[in-house]
C-alpha cells in the first residue's frame, strides 16, 4: 500500500498498514451503527404516523 507524505509517495510501514486497517473496520462498524439508527428512527417515525392514521405529507403539512 502507498501512502503520501509531505508530498512524497512511499510504502506504507507495517504499523500504517495495521492501523489502516484496524481504521477500516472501525468505519465500517461506525457507519454500520449509523445505518441502523437511521432505519430504527424512520420506523419509529411510522408507528407514530401509523398510530395517528395519518401519512408523512400530511404530518410535514400539520408541522408546516
Amino acid at each position: 500500500m502507498k501512502t503520501n507524505d509531505n508530498g512524497t509517495d512511499r510504502d506504507m510501514t507495517t504499523a500504517e498498514i495495521a492501523e489502516y486497517e484496524q481504521w477500516q473496520k472501525d468505519f465500517a462498524q461506525e457507519q454500520k451503527q449509523r445505518d441502523k439508527d437511521v432505519a430504527d428512527k424512520a420506523a419509529a417515525r411510522q408507528i407514530v404516523l401509523d398510530r395517528l392514521g395519518i401519512t408523512s405529507d400530511e404530518a410535514a403539512l400539520l408541522l408546516s
